[in-house]
């Protein structure tokens, strides 16, 4: 027993095969939704911007992405950040966000992780003596985002906020014919990514109380509804002109101190257990575009999956093409849950991962 509890003590990798590297990672997660950052073991990421190093990335090393994100290393859920340069002079680092699908262009979850991550593990200066807050500049596909990390003795604590890149409403009141269930309206909006939101009383769900699967059934429905009967434009990149998925509200949008609640599900099907960075950039955006919400009203958004909250405020207005935008900081709770060594063995048939479904 002594010498089995030796044995167990000394760090190392399994058998393994020598020609391909482990992956060494960090994990995290921002109101119950996993972020899983890339320490070490990726090959370079080649390109001369941040877009150019996405579209290598998912011709050339996408292996890693199923490796990482699917099963036995995975699940269908999880969500990855593969950290690159960035061509742009201000930003601390560039980022690759990774899913089930394929490859995002903003994630705010990631974002108010990664805030922490960069302080923690040494990606920015170290802050002054005394220092409450610290900037990081997260270059992600979308643009330039800017995360203010509390921190304490030059350590990260408590919360952080992001502001994000110029959010705006694309369509409101879209009619939408989803089949199987009828035409609707449905919003869509920009906060880095694209979604489409409706209300699932529109559904005939309650967002807090129905079942998750049936929830997803009916974002799906929408999400394919909208990309066969609406095209998807960005009015500066091609790269970030398509429907990332459907959040499915409460309704409540006017302001209130209350909070309302909504479920993202986006890519294939993945269910976001926070209530969406992102999402809320989008949401706030379009409440502000309807008139229903003012500069510096902070709302609180609440996640139907864990309950979890984020809240969000448009500080200033913007322009992104001829849209009206909105600049909009959000704020959330990022928590570390553990480090990993994954590895290969070469005779592994399922060494890149699978999903069921």
């Amino acid at each position: 027993m002594q010498a089995m509890e030796k044995a167990l003590a000394v760090p190392g990798l399994p058998p393994h095969d020598p020609g391909t590297p482990a992956l060494s990672v960090v994990d995290m997660h921002t109101g119950g939704e996993p972020l899983r950052i890339v320490l070490a073991g990726c090959p370079e990421v080649v390109g001369p911007t941040l877009l150019a190093k996405r579209r290598y990335m998912r011709q050339r090393l996408d292996h890693l992405r199923r490796r990482l994100m699917f099963e036995p290393r995975g699940h269908r859920d999880m969500y990855g950040a593969v950290l690159v340069p960035s061509e742009l002079p201000d930003a601390h680092l560039g980022v690759l966000f990774l899913h089930n699908e394929g490859y995002s262009s903003m994630c705010g979850h990631a974002v108010l992780a990664l805030g922490r991550f960069a302080l923690d593990f040494g990606l920015v200066p170290a802050p002054p003596a005394g220092a409450r807050e610290v900037r990081v500049n997260i270059h992600c596909p979308c643009g330039l985002v800017a995360a203010f990390v509390e921190c304490e003795g030059g350590r990260s604590r408590g919360p952080v906020r992001f502001h994000s890149v110029p959010a705006f409403a694309l369509a409101t009141d879209l009619l939408v014919d989803v089949p199987g269930r009828g035409k609707m309206v449905v919003d869509i909006a920009y906060g880095g990514a694209f979604y489409a939101f409706v209300s699932a009383e529109k559904l005939g769900l309650d967002v807090c109380s129905a079942k998750t699967r049936d929830l997803v059934d009916a974002a799906s429905a929408v999400t394919e509804a909208v990309k066969a009967q609406f095209k998807i434009n960005h009015p500066e990149s091609e790269d970030l002109s398509f429907l990332y998925g459907t959040i499915l509200t409460d309704g409540k949008d006017p302001y209130s101190e209350e909070p309302t609640t909504n479920i993202c599900v986006f890519a294939d099907e993945q269910v976001d257990r926070s209530p969406t960075g992102s999402g809320v950039t989008a949401r706030i955006a379009l409440q502000y575009h309807k008139g229903l919400l003012e500069l510096n009203q902070t709302r609180a958004f609440k996640s139907s999956a864990t309950g979890s909250v984020f809240t969000g405020k448009a500080v200033r207005e913007a322009k992104c093409g001829d849209f009206k935008a909105v600049i909009v900081e959000v704020s959330g709770q990022a928590h570390y849950t553990g480090t990993a060594s994954f590895t290969v063995e070469d005779d592994d048939p399922l060494k890149d991962g699978f999903l069921l479904k």
